[in-house]
This record gives structure tokens, sequence and C-alpha cells, in this order.
């Protein structure tokens, strides 16, 4: 079998699989309870006076 074939044969099945659950995986991390508040930290940073 060859290379480009192998590589379409897996993009199609666990690839699609994979890239899937890594999307799921982004939108629960970014909605999940308590993430507001560490977002919103986070937003601040650049803001913070370095003096």
């Amino acid at each position: 079998m060859e290379t480009y074939t192998m590589m379409r044969h897996f993009a199609d099945s666990w690839g699609l699989l994979a890239m899937a659950l890594f999307f799921v995986g982004v939108i629960f991390f970014t909605l999940r309870p308590g993430g507001k508040a560490s977002a919103d930290r986070a937003a601040h940073i650049p803001l913070k006076d370095e003096d």
C-alpha cells in the first residue's frame, strides 16, 4: 500500500475521530464552570502596572 493511500485511510477514520474529540475538548474547556474568572484574570495581565 502506498504512503498516500495509507495516510488517507488513517485521516478518514482515526484522524477524524481525534479531531472531533479535540474540538469537543476545546469547547468543554472554554465553557467549563469557573473558567470565566480565570479568563478575566488572564485578560487583565497586560494592563497591570509593572511598578
